[in-house]
């Protein structure tokens, strides 16, 4: 029931933009919309001292206020979106509206809702003046932008102050470390949930010696309410908001680069469904950070630049050279319960047996043996597990399930780790690798190791950051 008492409103009542405010007494930001009766206010408090009187700070928040906004929609996942006064240039809009369409596809899949015919009302701005494109870089071969060569000592110290937002996964602690040995005055970038602090984050944040530059997310209380009936739940592209609240704070603290952790196989789709790709990690693919960099060289400016420094490479790429950082190998936790909300339910160890556990313990079995993967996981890896077999035939596309809706690697990434895993020694007695790994060979084998040591694709990293790999 809404507050006043009413039925939650179903399809047919639009979702409102109503303002947000900025708030630098309290260095807060609040964000207000609604969906027929229903009222939400969300509270994003950041870091005190910030630069608040930037012009950048209010373009900046406008993409928050945007952004933020899916976790409220998708409560009824109407049809008509409401701006309000907030006019949008045309290539805005279409940011925007693939950022609900394609973002949401999971959550439109799994709850059954069509959401093509989604349409934002709202006062249409005029195309700013022309600005030259960034054209992204190729990664091709040795010197491409993006390739790193072999670090010959310590490292230049390089000037500069990026924001690496940090989840404490393989991903981000890979750019830690090599963004923190390179620029003195990196700083990560964390995100929680108002009052609460995550230990699977704190440990390896800790661990990278860099300072954390933090915001606090308050949710509106009736999305929390687990007894409120009406409202329509699933997945949101919660990067996509965290990256604009990194913008934000790399605004209000003068970072001038936002370093994100997203490597080449996020932006594999999960599945197809009729004529569209439904991509777990959509705001973690190519297609999101191409379109928000834009958004933002339009409105914020040049600065904060804003890329992934992990873009052109392979998870099995990652998960190398973290097997090589052992002192984050009894701290770092990418296992999802153990970022619950409620407290009660949150794991303080991996759980050993979901898909996210399995693809990391898949990824970094060719590089670590089975002892150091058994301390990991608590005494028993999930390669040691007969019962997951089937979630790891369908990481390893073997079987006839779709790839996980989890940030899990491609097929072809799954199938080069077994296989690489297989091979060892330590290996030759584990009944499950070598059944899948025959399994694997017999579905047509997996790309060469090297493909995966190659870098590929698009991407917008710079040289300051793409020339050195200090962790080979």
């Amino acid at each position: 029931m809404s507050p006043g008492g009413a039925a939650s409103p179903g399809r047919d009542a639009p979702f409102v933009y109503e303002g947000y405010e900025l708030d630098p007494e309290r260095a807060e930001l609040r964000c207000t919309y609604s969906l027929g009766a229903d009222r939400f206010v969300e509270r994003v408090t950041f870091d005190p001292g910030g630069r608040w009187d930037d012009p950048r700070v209010d373009p900046a928040a406008r993409w928050v206020f945007l952004l933020s906004a899916v976790s409220y929609y998708k409560t009824a996942a109407p049809t008509v979106i409401e701006l309000g006064d907030l006019a949008l240039t045309a290539s805005e809009r279409e940011f925007l509206r693939s950022f609900y369409v394609d973002g949401l596809g999971e959550f439109a899949y799994r709850n059954d809702i069509d959401l093509d015919r989604l349409d934002l009302r709202g006062p249409r701005e005029p195309a700013p003046a022309a600005l030259a494109p960034v054209e992204p870089g190729r990664a091709t071969g040795s010197g491409a932008p993006g390739e790193p060569g072999r670090a010959t000592g310590s490292g230049t110290p390089v000037a500069g102050r990026p924001l690496v937002p940090f989840g404490g996964g393989i991903d981000s602690i890979v750019s830690a470390e090599l963004v923190g040995r390179r620029f003195p005055d990196a700083a990560l970038f964390v995100v929680s949930a108002a009052g609460t602090r995550f230990e699977a984050i704190e440990r390896p944040a800790a661990l990278t010696g860099l300072g954390v530059r933090r915001a606090e997310r308050a949710l509106d209380r009736q999305l929390l309410d687990p007894g409120r009936p009406g409202y329509l739940n699933g997945h949101v592209p919660v990067t996509g908001i965290i990256s604009a609240l990194a913008v934000l704070a790399a605004v209000l603290f003068d970072h001038d680069a936002v370093v994100m952790s997203n490597e080449w196989s996020a932006s594999i789709g999960s599945l197809t469904d009729g004529d569209r790709r439904i991509n777990h990690q959509y705001s973690k693919g190519l297609e999101f950070e191409a379109g928000f960099r834009a958004v933002l060289g339009a409105t914020v400016g040049p600065r904060p630049q804003y890329f992934s420094l992990l873009r052109p490479y392979s998870e099995v790429w990652v998960a190398r050279r973290f097997a090589r950082l052992d002192r984050y190998h009894d701290a770092f936790r990418s296992c999802n319960r153990a970022f619950h909300l409620d407290p009660a339910r949150r794991l303080d160890r991996w759980c050993g047996e979901c898909d996210k556990c399995c693809f990391i313990d898949l990824v970094l079995a060719p590089y670590l043996t089975p002892g150091a993967l058994g301390a990991i996981f608590g005494g028993v890896e999930p390669l040691e597990r007969p019962g997951l077999a089937e979630r790891f035939r369908t990481l390893l596309g073997t079987s006839a399930a779709p790839k996980p809706f989890e940030c899990v690697g491609d097929v072809g990434e799954c199938r080069t780790a077994l296989l690489l895993a297989a091979a060892r020694a330590d290996r030759a007695g584990s009944r499950l690798v070598q059944a899948l790994a025959a399994e694997v060979a017999a579905a047509g084998g997996a790309p060469a190791p090297a493909d995966h040591e190659r870098p590929r694709g698009d991407h917008w990293v710079p040289d300051a950051y793409a020339a050195q790999d200090q962790l080979v």
